[in-house]
């Protein structure tokens, strides 16, 4: 039966070009088991591999859309080569995330090393909390500043070197999007993720970091900014040289991929001057977030995500898939199946019911229950939220149901943009230094760093198989996509980045 259908949240969708008429049970009829086929059918509509293939053609096209018209998108950095692997030294390496600060000494040793090439000697990580995103202005710089000294205090050798006259280098990775004007240099666009400091936008980075440690009276020297996604390039091609792009995958998303300087508009580089006329390539920051409206179809509880975001449309691929919110979209579907299908006898847990209280973490120990009663989950359930009564095994498997279908969602479209971006790799190498199509590599390497492609149930596994799966369809001669962990890729990277700026004397 067709029907218009009353629901507890928004029915518009906000993808152009990807309304769904649905087929749904008249609420007077519903059951969990509807609701829950429901949901399978939506969020598995284009999961099949001739599906995904083609919403990877699509997003190919935005892609190259990108690399010639938008100011905030496929931005060029300031890495025109990746490192060789005979970069040597310790640097202080920073990371500023959508969830966590990490401050790191890092040491690099080579490629050729008998010891372990790329590692972190000491690493201190702190929380951004919503009490920290609220910070205005200057006081979230001032807080950075405040971690980097409280690391440096804690260890005896990196305190002995802030006694020097020399200032200890420093490379920062940046999880937002960043127009750079050199090296160490670049203009905050935007952050997003709730932040109330964007008001710094237009502001130089380097700046206000290099300022703030000043104000604490820090012997450090900023010498590189990398995005965190580049980050992860650099310090996965420090110890594999067949990288050539890296994604981001854990609150948010992003991805970054060494394009030839040909294929992006000589309007996204300004004025600035290259460090040689020899230069072909240049690592580019995709913002990876920022893509997918036209592409992906959503379904209404997407839509009211997107309705309600603080920033609607901003990030509509992030929306969709990241862990930031994989929850909020279960929580919304959740809710719906208390006030229409009688979950939970209609009453909603006021612990749940505040948007976001749903996090990845929930999710992951619920996919990951193996039990035929799901106990372990109804406990965790009961105790998280607070409810007067255990969950029965019926409403648990309801409840992971629709966890599989949002987690399967986001391995398919995220597979689809990976693809995409290995495809959009071949297609735009020109045969300028590192050719893929005819090196010796019979594969290109993907560095992914994050919590959800690192740490999220059988994630990455399952990517990697969609990926074979593409490859076999697709009817272009492609070499394999091989995703590879990066575990601490943006402290590393900035590392990595920092040590390559010193090494080229880049201004």
């Amino acid at each position: 039966m067709i029907v218009i259908r009353p629901a507890p949240v928004p029915t518009h969708l906000y993808t152009a070009k990807a309304a769904v008429i649905e087929t749904v049970t008249p609420v007077d009829e519903r059951t969990m088991d509807h609701l829950s086929q429901e949901v399978q059918e939506l969020f598995e509509q284009q999961l099949k591999i001739d599906s995904l293939l083609a919403l990877s053609k699509k997003l190919q096209t935005e892609f190259k859309e990108g690399l010639q018209l938008s100011p905030q998108c496929m931005l060029p950095s300031h890495n025109y080569t990746l490192p060789d692997g005979k970069e040597h030294g310790t640097y202080l390496g920073l990371e500023v995330g959508g969830s966590t600060l990490r401050v790191a000494l890092v040491d690099l040793d080579g490629r050729t090393s008998s010891r372990q090439p790329l590692r972190i000697r000491r690493i201190v990580t702190s929380p951004i909390d919503n009490r920290v995103r609220d910070l205005r202005g200057l006081a979230f710089f001032d807080w950075i500043a405040g971690k980097i000294g409280e690391m440096l205090l804690a260890d005896r050798e990196a305190h002995d070197y802030m006694q020097l006259k020399e200032p200890l280098p420093m490379g920062v990775a940046w999880s937002f999007p960043i127009d750079q004007t050199s090296i160490r240099s670049g203009n905050i666009i935007g952050m997003g993720k709730g932040f109330y400091c964007s008001t710094y936008k237009g502001h130089d980075l380097g700046e206000l970091i290099t300022q703030a440690c000043q104000r604490l009276n820090l012997n450090i020297r900023l010498d590189a900014i990398v995005n965190d996604s580049s980050a992860a390039v650099l310090s996965r091609a420090y110890i594999d040289p067949s990288t050539r792009l890296a994604v981001i995958l854990g609150t948010g998303l992003n991805a970054a991929i060494r394009l030839p300087i040909s294929s992006l508009h000589e309007t996204k580089f300004g004025l600035r001057e290259f460090p040689s006329a020899v230069v072909s390539h240049v690592l580019v920051n995709t913002e990876l977030s920022m893509f997918g409206k036209r592409t992906f179809p959503t379904t209404r509880w997407d839509g009211h995500l997107n309705a309600h975001h603080m920033m609607p449309d901003y990030q509509p691929m992030e929306y969709l898939l990241s862990g930031g919110y994989m929850g909020e979209i279960v929580r919304l579907i959740v809710i719906e199946a208390i006030e229409t299908a009688g979950l939970f006898d209609g009453r909603t847990p006021p612990a749940l019911s505040a948007p976001y209280t749903l996090d990845t973490y929930t999710l992951a120990a619920i996919e990951a229950d193996t039990y035929p009663s799901l106990s372990p989950s109804c406990k965790l359930f009961q105790e998280k939220y607070h409810l007067p009564l255990l969950p029965t095994p019926a409403e648990m498997h309801f409840i992971r149901q629709v966890i599989l279908a949002v987690s399967r969602r986001s391995q398919g479209y995220f597979t689809a943009a990976v693809y995409a971006l290995s495809s959009l790799l071949h297609e735009a190498d020109d045969g300028q230094g590192g050719n893929l199509l005819y090196s010796s590599l019979d594969h290109i390497s993907i560095g992914c760093d994050g919590s959800v492609i690192n740490k999220y149930p059988a994630y990455m596994d399952n990517c990697q198989k969609l990926l074979d799966q593409l490859s076999r369809m697709d009817p272009e001669k492609r070499k394999r996509v091989v995703l590879e962990s990066a575990g601490e890729s943006a402290v590393l990277g900035a590392g990595v980045a920092v040590a390559m700026a010193n090494a080229s004397g880049s201004p």
